[in-house]
């Protein structure tokens, strides 16, 4: 299940990016700049996921970002 955050998780491994024209999930381990995770965060857009997984992302249609990730589907 996607639970909306309003800052960065300390305690989280994923988080996704909710906007519509996005549904993109990103690892935080390996954030890089391209991912911009401060602004989807201040867009009102982050999401976290229970459990906290890849896997649970992707259930829920997120697709992978294609710079902490690789392997976008779009």
């Amino acid at each position: 299940m996607a639970v909306p955050v309003i800052g960065r998780p300390k305690d989280k491994r994923y988080l996704g990016n909710d906007s519509p024209s996005m549904m993109e999930v990103h690892e935080l381990y390996y954030e890089t700049a391209n991912c911009q995770i401060d602004e989807i965060i201040d867009e009102g857009h982050a999401v976290v996921f229970v459990p906290d997984t890849h896997e649970q992302a992707r259930k829920e249609g997120y697709d992978n970002c294609a710079f902490c990730i690789g392997r976008s589907e779009r």
